[in-house]
């Protein structure tokens, strides 16, 4: 293990040079101090968690100190938000500090939020508030824990600096890790700015970077295009198996490595609701939960558009073919692991589709159906759950099927359950709980979003007094507004 000064920095993308991001040197918060952070993540830089309590550690994530290897750069790119392009985005509230090596030659983008203003902050301050901070924070650790691809989260601190959103907010600095924090947009404004050199240098130092097994392949961006797309449609498959709604699809907020990135207003869904909208911004519902694949598909196009100089457009079209076909396969694999079903059979998916229509309108509580299911055998529970549904006769039916499924398995109800239980969560991350996590921090109590945290890390696990983090949330808790603002 290290200590916080022995770091290793590497800053590959910095060496490409100002026309991919401009030097920028962190704003510090007044008075900070330590709200949580996660020893999982601290992890991935070979740190020991009783670092966190060593007073070095919040001076470097709340901006008040540097490594003298770090390399602090705000980075360009642009995108399409909400459907419409804007030629130019970039870090207007982050900064990329550099690359950390670990001890197993991984690279992690150390990449400080709230960090102040930049070339690209367009009339903002450059802040983040500590409401968009912990939610980052435990959204990105709580994916990580139940399987989905994301980027990660080191800590959260909080301070006396003042932040003004709709009201005056206590500004604070999230330290997120990913191995990398180039998106679709970063593609994108080279193409439309007509850069097409520096859109095959950036091209060529992520695929060498990041996606070297590509180079092996006799037409490497083709490969690369189709592994972005793989991963992405697998991606979109966890997110819509859990009921994860991210909220923000722009373009800018896709990760080139197909992980989820740039939490804003996501939600999980509490009652199953295909049309649930989380982003109270989003009036038309384009983010909707059930308009996520169409627009990872969309957004996967407008990076297609942007490749177009380096590779044919026919062969570009034939991949884009493959990303329902990758979808589907991989949210059914998970869909039918969800419902106790080790063997592939015919008609699963008009079984799990039955079961979502029979779940809409009945505000069926999405994930403690799941592992409620796995509880006890399926005749059993079945016949406890039926109850919950506004057309009974109906999931009488789905039951019966779904039964003789289950007794073709032909599998003891004990390794049922525990296969079961691997994959349904019993905790899930849901608004109320942030809410309640953030009041409690905003007025400086840090233990519930530590505890809150420390349950989520472990979705899976009976965690024997915890109980009142799986219980159905009130009816004030499925009705939270929740926006973009930072």
């Amino acid at each position: 293990m290290k200590t916080l000064t022995e770091l290793h920095f590497d800053n590959r993308f910095a060496r490409l040079g100002d026309v991919f991001s401009t030097e920028v040197t962190p704003q510090p918060l007044e008075q900070p101090r330590l709200v949580v952070a996660s020893e999982a993540a601290m992890s991935l830089l070979d740190l020991d968690p009783p670092v966190a309590e060593d007073p070095l550690f919040t001076e470097l994530f709340s901006g008040h100190k540097l490594w003298s290897t770090a390399e602090p750069r705000a980075m360009v790119y642009s995108g399409h938000q909400f459907g419409s392009y804007n030629p130019q985005l970039g870090d207007g509230r982050g900064l990329l500090l550099g690359e950390v090596v670990n001890e197993k030659g991984q690279y992690w983008d150390l990449h400080l939020k709230g960090a102040g203003m930049t070339p690209y902050s367009r009339m903002g301050d450059g802040r983040a508030v500590l409401r968009s901070s912990i939610r980052e924070f435990l959204a990105s650790e709580h994916l990580h824990a139940l399987g989905i691809p994301s980027s990660r989260a080191l800590c959260v601190t909080s301070s006396d600096t003042t932040v003004y959103r709709e009201r005056p907010e206590r500004g604070a600095m999230l330290m997120r890790l990913s191995p990398s924090h180039v998106r679709f947009g970063h593609f994108e404004f080279f193409y439309y700015t007509k850069q097409h050199d520096e859109l095959k240098q950036l091209l060529d130092h992520v695929v060498e970077s990041h996606f070297a097994e590509c180079l092996e392949h006799p037409e490497p961006y083709h490969s690369f295009f189709r592994e972005v797309l793989e991963r992405t449609a697998e991606m979109v498959a966890r997110w819509q198996a859990y009921g994860f709604c991210h909220g923000v699809m722009n373009t800018d907020n896709m990760s080139i490595l197909g992980i989820t990135f740039d939490f804003g207003p996501y939600a999980f869904l509490d009652d199953f609701d295909a049309r649930f909208i989380c982003n109270h911004s989003d009036h038309a519902g384009r983010y909707s939960y059930e308009n996520q694949v169409p627009i990872a598909h969309w957004n996967l196009a407008a990076l297609a558009q942007a490749l177009t100089p380096f590779i044919a457009i026919e062969q570009l079209r034939g991949t884009m073919d493959l990303f329902l076909p990758i979808y589907e396969a991989a949210w059914l694999d998970l869909m039918r692991k969800r419902l106790g079903l080790d063997t592939a059979e015919e008609n699963d998916k008009e079984l799990v589709q039955r079961l979502l229509q029979l779940m809409q309108g009945s505000a069926i509580d999405y994930t403690r159906f799941f592992r409620e299911l796995g509880n006890s055998p399926a005749k059993q529970a079945v016949a406890r759950l039926r109850d919950d549904f506004v057309d009974i006769k109906a999931f009488d039916d789905w039951a019966g099927s779904y039964c003789e499924r289950v007794d073709r398995e032909g599998e003891d109800q004990q390794a049922r359950r525990q296969r079961m239980h691997a994959v349904n969560p019993k905790y899930i991350l849901r608004n109320y709980l942030a809410q309640q996590a953030i009041e409690a921090a905003e007025s400086g109590d840090y233990g519930p979003v530590r505890e809150l945290h420390a349950v989520l890390s472990h979705p899976f696990d009976e965690q024997p007094g915890m109980d009142r983090y799986a219980e159905r949330p009130p009816e004030w808790g499925k009705h939270l507004e929740i926006s973009c603002s930072s």
